[in-house]
This record gives structure tokens, C-alpha cells and sequence, in this order.
């Protein structure tokens, strides 16, 4: 039997195990899933964003609702941890424009295949296809290719995910073996997902097209960045920062010109004759770009010409919702704090710690998401590596 069991072998489940190997135990990885980090390599498709470079009290700041509870454990593993951690593992870093911390063969699968080495030969035991199915005490069973196969370990950590990507594993179905004991979880909402919109047939030929260097304000909050046009509605990571204001249905407006004042752009248009075109307008006194024309020609093609520039510094974009939550990149809810002790322990289950997005806590992308699953792992799994120690 091994001392320790990890549940999930996503990014938290595999540094919680390094932790307790590390500390002397034996260990079993037990993922549902036919191999591991299928969420993990997703993310590393297009550029696997491990962190992002900034002052501490910044990077802090990108977990709002939980930066007092992710404090400790952040500060005993930030954005340098991180990148020690991925050159450790033959994965030099680099730091991109926006400060955001990458691996230069910019694939997940580099780090993750030299990651996984390392744990075998360290003694790390992994099982596949081994569905978590029933919890009795300090007993875990699992369903197997083999059949049934139950577990009593030292010490327990969950790793499980949240609840958005179901197919790469994160389905959120483990809500239910904690319900039975009596561990009630926040309820599971989209994060860093995109909006949809109802366009008309206008927009289609600008689907996929960026809109960028804007401002974009949600509620009272404004932020500077690029996103995109999709089929379903706007995309991307400056969509993403405002996820909590978004689920709230806060109105949405976007400043296409940030860089110049509505006072400079309205005299502009004033100096047109009468019968100037919007569409001319747009393209030639205001410069806009096809996509950021087509968003105004969608929104605002009866818009007085006095009332123009302040239109395009403020265009409001009537959103009918969020994409799903199984769509959405990451999620809110999960595991609250009340129901852990400060090592992210269960108090209703001595022994059985949690870690990663099973949390309820949230972050943008850029860094944030796998930083915070690295560190709330490795505190688990210290803790959990304190706990077996303790109890023998």
C-alpha cells in the first residue's frame, strides 16, 4: 500500500506528488483519464503561459476574491519558483513583452514528458483509467480496467479540477462523493470565457478578425488590451480579465481609439462634408481598422455625427451571456475555504487535502491559472508529507 494517494494528475496532482515523494513516502497517481495533464498539454498549445514576471503585490492582485487566502501559499511559491521549477526540469524560460513567462520550446509537452521522467524515477506510482467512485472513511475505491480496486492511505490529495473541458477530465463529478460527506461546494461558474453576441449576417466576414488596442470597461472596471471576433461573440484574454463582471450581465463598452481624446476625433469628423459616408468616415477620418468599422456599422450605424466620437470612445456592446461552462477556460466555485484548515486540509476528512482548480478561486489567464494550481499543490502536499510524519 502506498502512503500517499493523488487524485488527479493535472499540474497540482503531479507537484503535490513530487512533494511526497521527495519527503521519503511512496505514492499513487490515480488519473480517470487514458494518460495524464490532458488539460495541461491543451493549454501549452498555443504557448504555454507557465507565469508572468511582475512585482508580487501585482501578481497577487489577479486573484481578487481569494489573494487573502492564496497569500502564504503564493509567497512560498511565486512567478521565480515557477520558472526555477521549469528550468530544473531542462525547460529554459523566457519573458515575453507582456511579461508573461514561457518556455522557449513554447509546448507543454517538453516540460510535462521531462516532469513525468522525473517522478517515475523517483519511485512515483501512476495508474490510468482508474475512476474515483466511492469514499468510506479513509478508504478510496476506484473503478478499473481490472475492476474495483480500493485504497486506504495515509494521506489523501485531491487534484480533481474544476468543472469546464469535461472531456480532458475536469467534470466536476467528484462535487458529488463530497456532498455524501457533507462538504457542500460553491457552485461551479465560467471564467475566462468568452460572450456572446447576436450578430447580424454583417459581421460574418469579420469572424476571427482581432480587434486591437483598445479599452474595454465592464461595470466601473477598464482595462487595455486586444480581443477577438468570433462567431459566437468576443474572445480572448481582455474578454477574460472581466469574468466575474460579465456573469453579473455589468454593461460592456469599448473604447476603439484609447489613444486619442473623443474631442481630437469629433473634430476630425466634423470637418466632413455632409454628405460623407459613416462608412467613409470611419475608414478615413477615424482610421479605423475593417473589424473595429464593422463593430460601429453593427452598433451604432444610426448614431448622430455630433454624437459620433464619444460613441466610438464608449461603444456599447450588447452581450446576450457568457459561453457555457464547459467551454469556458477555467472556473469559479469549488472547495471554499471555510471547509479547509489554513494547509488546505478538509475538516471533515482528516487526511484529505485539496488542491489545484478544485478551489474556489479564480485568476485570468496569463499565468495565474498554473501558477496557482503549481503552489496550492506543493502546499498540499507538504502539508499532507507533515500529516503522515505526525500520525506515524
Amino acid at each position: 500500500m502506498s502512503d500517499a494517494l493523488v487524485i488527479g494528475a493535472g499540474p497540482a496532482g503531479l507537484m503535490a506528488a513530487e512533494v511526497l515523494v521527495d519527503a521519503g513516502y511512496s505514492v499513487l497517481v490515480a488519473e480517470a483519464k487514458p494518460s495524464v495533464g490532458r488539460k495541461f498539454l491543451m493549454a501549452g498549445k498555443s504557448g504555454l503561459n507557465l507565469t508572468k514576471s511582475e512585482d508580487f503585490n501585482t501578481f497577487l492582485a489577479s486573484y481578487p476574491d481569494a489573494a487573502d487566502w492564496l497569500k502564504p501559499t503564493l509567497q512560498a511559491f511565486g512567478p521565480q519558483d515557477v520558472i526555477v521549477w521549469s528550468e530544473s526540469l531542462g525547460q529554459d524560460t523566457f519573458i515575453g513583452s507582456t511579461r508573461r513567462v514561457f518556455p522557449k520550446a513554447m509546448k507543454a509537452s517538453p516540460l510535462l514528458r521531462a516532469w513525468l521522467n522525473r517522478l517515475t524515477d523517483k519511485g512515483v506510482t501512476f495508474q490510468t483509467r482508474w475512476r474515483w467512485t466511492t469514499w468510506r472513511d479513509s478508504s478510496f475505491t476506484f473503478e478499473t480496467p481490472n475492476g474495483s480496486k480500493s485504497i486506504a492511505p495515509k494521506a489523501t490529495i485531491l487534484a480533481l479540477g474544476g468543472a469546464s473541458w469535461s472531456r480532458l477530465g475536469s467534470d466536476g463529478a467528484w462535487t458529488t462523493l463530497l456532498a455524501e460527506r457533507g462538504i457542500e461546494t460553491a457552485p461551479f461558474q465560467p471564467s475566462n470565457m468568452g460572450v456572446t453576441v447576436d450578430w447580424s449576417g454583417h459581421m460574418k466576414p469579420h469572424f476571427g478578425k482581432p480587434l486591437k488596442n483598445i479599452a474595454m470597461t465592464v461595470g466601473t472596471d477598464t482595462s487595455k488590451g486586444e480581443c477577438v471576433l468570433s462567431k459566437s461573440g468576443l474572445e480572448g484574454s481582455l474578454v477574460y480579465q472581466f469574468s466575474s463582471g460579465l456573469r453579473s450581465s455589468e454593461p460592456l463598452h469599448i473604447d476603439l481609439l484609447p489613444a486619442q481624446t473623443a474631442a481630437a476625433l469629433q473634430s476630425r469628423i466634423t470637418k466632413q462634408g455632409a454628405k460623407t459616408s459613416l462608412a467613409n468616415i470611419l475608414r478615413k477620418s477615424l482610421k479605423l481598422d475593417a473589424a473595429k468599422a464593422a463593430l460601429v456599422m453593427e452598433f451604432a450605424r444610426t448614431t448622430p455625427r455630433e454624437q459620433l466620437a464619444q460613441t466610438v470612445k464608449s461603444l456599447p456592446i450588447p452581450y446576450t451571456g457568457t459561453a457555457p461552462l464547459d467551454a469556458a477556460i477555467s472556473v469559479a466555485g469549488g472547495v471554499r475555504q471555510s471547509d479547509l484548515t489554513e494547509n488546505f486540509m478538509l475538516k471533515a476528512a482528516a487526511g484529505t487535502f485539496c488542491a489545484g482548480e478544485m478551489l474556489d478561486w479564480e485568476a485570468p489567464t496569463g499565468g495565474y491559472l498554473i501558477t496557482g494550481c503549481l503552489a496550492t499543490g506543493r502546499a498540499a502536499g507538504l502539508a499532507a508529507a507533515d500529516y503522515i510524519t505526525q500520525q506515524t
